[in-house]
């Protein structure tokens, strides 16, 4: 299972670094052009914002995979490990919630675009919104995984809400560092 996971995430990884990688090729080429040749590549811009969306949303299945999205935790952080649990489990009933609800509007743009075409690249933009589902069913199976193992493990609880006490427990020996040689003054 750990090494699906481990592969899954790297193959997640790899998509989105080629995806940057064509879209700075793209866009860096139509800038030289444009100056240096007074002529573009007409799709360039359309292809970059096409995968632009792609990468985010693919790297947003990677993010929750890592315990990476924004969190407050501030009151969770003070409960009980059994009161952790349910906030969790509330928390993730809730995600899938908003997951079902994203693949639901994903599915009626893909059947109200069949028919339509990109203007510049010609690519059918059902293609284009399809990434909402793969989203949103990627991030469903890690927010069920993640579910099965708080529920069925007792430990799971403190590996699966992993978040940080302060600025310096973040930072480490960096933060420590910094206010020894500005002689403890840095905020």
């Amino acid at each position: 299972m750990k090494n699906i996971s481990k592969w899954l995430g790297n193959a997640l990884n790899i998509l989105m670094a080629f995806s940057l990688l064509f879209m700075c090729i793209l866009v860096l080429g139509n800038v030289i052009l444009r100056y240096v040749f007074d002529s573009g590549i007409t799709w360039s811009e359309e292809m970059s914002r096409f995968l632009f969306v792609w990468m985010i949303f693919l790297g947003s299945i990677g993010a929750l995979k890592d315990n990476e999205h924004l969190g407050v935790e501030m009151l969770v952080k003070r409960l009980p490990p059994s009161m952790k649990k349910i906030a969790y489990i509330i928390s993730h009933v809730l995600i899938l919630f908003a997951l079902l609800l994203i693949l639901q509007g994903s599915w009626k743009l893909i059947l109200l675009n069949m028919d339509s075409n990109a203007p510049a690249t010609g690519i059918r933009m059902s293609y284009v919104y399809a990434i909402g589902i793969i989203m949103s069913l990627g991030m469903a199976l890690v927010v069920m995984i993640k579910m099965y193992k708080v529920l069925l493990r007792k430990s799971a609880i403190d590996k699966a809400v992993r978040m940080k006490e302060s600025e310096e427990e973040m930072l480490g020996p960096v933060y420590e560092k910094r206010q020894t040689l500005s002689g403890g003054n840095q905020p």
